[in-house]
């Protein structure tokens, strides 16, 4: 039990290191949308406009700082609302949160992270 937030926090911070990356040097496949549904509607208005290299900046940043013990709370801070923003998105936009075992995984991991620094973040709460 000892070991397993560190492991918990290098696979997270792995995955979101991985996948930034592949979208950052454009390695993705790109995604084809139904025409004239929300997703379609939500990626043309976003794509453009740099946001989404904003979004995994910031996913790549959170996921260096998550596998460097001393900076996990920081990469938690970084990594949350991208999670928080990723949940949204299948929640109000695609409509299918409960269809993505791998968004609930990863929402699960970042909790039990949490929790297992919870001593760090208390002072927050006072």
């Amino acid at each position: 039990m000892k070991y397993t937030p560190a492991i918990a926090s290098s696979l997270l911070g792995l995955f979101f290191i991985f996948f930034s990356s592949l979208v950052l040097l454009g390695k993705a496949p790109s995604p084809e949308f139904p025409k004239d549904s929300a997703i379609s509607h939500f990626m043309a208005a976003f794509g453009p406009t740099g946001y989404m290299t904003f979004v995994k900046v910031v996913e790549l940043i959170g996921g260096i700082l998550l596998i460097i013990p001393k900076t996990r709370n920081l990469g938690l801070l970084c990594l949350g609302p991208v999670i928080l923003n990723i949940l949204a998105y299948h929640h109000f936009v695609a409509g299918d949160i409960i269809a993505q075992p791998m968004l609930i995984a990863i929402s699960a991991v970042a909790l039990y992270i949490l929790w297992s620094e919870r001593k760090a973040w208390a002072g927050l709460l006072r």
